[in-house]
C-alpha cells in the first residue's frame, strides 16, 4: 500500500486541524462574497474544549464545501485544506484498493451510490454524445434484474431505456445466453452504445457479476460500451477480502467504479464515492457555472467537507491492516452463521468474500423475520428472500439467538 498510512490519533487531529486551518474562516475572515458560513451559532454550540478531541463535530462546525472535482487541476481556493484530504482519500482508494495508476483517475466524495451511479450514466451518455453523435434511441443500460434501483433512476432521468439481464435463481449469476439473446435484440433494435452496470455486491445478495461476461459479448457484436461497477455496498469488502479479484482499474474494460463509504466504512449518512479513468468526466462539464474555481464536473454541486474529512478519519485510523482485521472478523462471524444453517439444511445464498447471507423465505417464518429486523426482496408480500448482513453491530451472540429460534 503506498497511500493507505495508520495514523495516531494526535496526528489525525493535527492534520485535520491543519486542514481547517488551510480553509477560509468565515468566523474571523469576513469574505463578501461566498455564499457560505459557519454553523448559525444562535442555533448550535459551536465551542467548547470538548471540540479538540473531537475533529469531526469541529470539521461540521466549520462547514467546509468542497465544491468541484479537486483531482483535475484547480478549485475553490477558501477549501483548499479540507480538498487536500479528499484527495488523500481518493488516492488510497483508486491506487491502493482499486490499482489505477497515479494521475490517471478522476473522482469525488459523492452523496452516495445513487448519486455515484447517476453521474457515471450521465458521463457515458454524454461520451457517446459528444464522441459518436449518438441519439439517445440508439443508447440503452444493461444490469442484471439484482442491480441496485438507482440504475432506473438514472434511465428515467437521462431518457435512456435500461434492460435488465436475467440471473440464475440459487448462483444469481448472469444467464450469458439471455445476456447474448438480449443484446441481439437490442441491436436488431437499432441500439449501438451500450452503458453496463455491473455489480461487487449486490444490495440484497452481495452477488458479485463478472464484467468480462458483458464485455465479451458486446466485443463479440461489436458494439461500443463502458462498463461502470456499483460497488456501493462491496467496494470497501471485497476487494480486501478477495485478493486475486480483477474487478478494477488493472481491468481495460472498467470506466469506473462507485463505493459507498456510509455502508461498511460506517461514515455519516450522505457518503459516497466516485472514481472513474482520465478523460471521462469531462463530458458532464457545466460551463454556465462560470462564478466556481475550477470545472463543475459533479452533479450534486455543493458537497459536505466534513463528510469528505470523515473519510479521511477512517480510514487513516485503521490502516490497511487495522481494516483486513476488521473485514475478516466479520468473514468469520458470516462463515459461523453458515455453518449453523448448514447444520439445519437451510438454503441459502452467500458469496465466499462477502459478509450478506441471503437465506430462502421458505425456511423463515414471517413473525421471525420481523422479530429479528430480517429485510425481504420485497414488501409486496410475494418476497423469497430473507437477508442477514453481518455489520458491525451484529456479534455471534446476536446470530445465535436468531439461530436457536430457526431451532425451534
Amino acid at each position: 500500500m503506498k497511500y493507505w498510512k495508520k495514523y495516531s490519533k494526535e496526528k489525525l487531529i493535527q492534520r485535520i486541524d491543519k486542514a481547517l486551518d488551510a480553509n477560509v474562516n468565515f468566523q474571523t475572515s469576513k469574505y463578501l462574497g461566498y455564499p457560505v458560513s459557519r454553523l448559525d451559532q444562535n442555533v448550535f454550540n459551536t465551542s467548547g474544549a470538548f471540540l479538540s478531541d473531537s475533529p469531526l463535530l469541529k470539521s461540521f462546525i466549520a462547514n467546509p464545501n468542497n465544491i468541484g472535482c479537486h483531482t483535475t487541476g484547480k478549485s475553490e481556493e477558501a477549501f483548499k485544506g479540507s480538498q487536500e484530504l479528499e484527495k488523500e482519500v481518493l488516492d488510497v482508494l483508486a491506487v491502493d484498493i482499486f490499482k489505477a495508476k497515479e494521475n490517471e483517475y478522476d473522482g469525488y466524495i459523492a452523496t452516495g451510490g445513487t448519486e455515484a451511479n447517476i453521474q457515471a450514466l450521465w458521463i457515458y451518455r454524454n461520451h457517446f454524445k459528444n464522441n459518436f453523435n449518438a441519439t439517445l434511441n440508439e443508447m440503452v443500460i444493461l444490469s442484471s434484474e439484482d442491480t441496485h434501483y438507482s440504475v432506473h433512476k438514472g434511465s428515467n432521468l437521462l431518457s435512456v431505456e435500461a434492460v435488465s439481464i436475467p440471473v440464475n435463481f440459487d448462483s444469481r449469476e448472469i444467464i450469458v445466453e439471455e445476456l447474448n439473446t438480449i443484446v441481439e435484440n437490442l441491436i436488431a433494435d437499432g441500439k449501438k452504445y451500450f452503458m453496463v452496470i455491473s455489480n461487487m455486491a449486490t444490495t440484497m445478495f452481495g452477488s458479485v457479476d463478472n464484467p468480462d461476461v458483458y464485455a465479451e459479448t458486446l466485443t463479440k457484436h461489436n458494439v461500443t460500451f463502458k462498463i461502470h461497477i456499483d460497488g456501493a455496498f462491496g467496494g470497501f469488502i471485497y476487494p480486501i477480502s478477495n485478493k486475486n479479484s480483477t474487478i478494477n482499474f488493472q481491468n481495460p474494460n472498467i470506466a469506473s467504479i462507485t463505493i459507498d463509504a456510509h455502508k461498511m466504512l460506517q461514515a455519516p449518512y450522505g457518503t459516497g464515492v466516485f472514481l472513474c479513468r482520465k478523460g471521462l468526466i469531462e463530458n458532464v462539464l457545466t460551463k454556465e457555472a462560470q462564478y466556481v474555481d475550477g470545472m463543475d464536473l459533479t452533479l450534486v454541486g455543493s458537497r459536505s467537507g466534513a463528510n469528505a474529512i470523515a473519510v479521511w478519519m477512517i480510514l487513516f485510523s485503521y490502516g490497511y491492516y487495522g481494516w483486513f482485521e476488521k473485514i475478516n472478523t466479520l468473514l468469520l462471524r458470516t462463515v459461523w452463521f453458515c455453518n449453523q444453517l448448514d447444520k439445519l439444511d437451510i438454503k441459502y445464498f452467500r458469496d465466499p468474500f462477502m459478509n450478506i447471507v441471503t437465506i430462502k423465505s421458505q425456511y423463515v417464518p414471517q413473525e421471525l423475520a420481523h422479530k429479528f429486523g430480517l429485510v425481504p426482496d420485497t414488501h409486496n408480500g410475494n418476497h423469497k428472500w430473507y437477508k442477514v448482513i453481518m455489520m458491525d453491530h451484529v456479534e455471534i451472540d446476536d446470530l445465535l439467538k436468531f439461530v436457536n429460534e430457526l431451532k425451534k
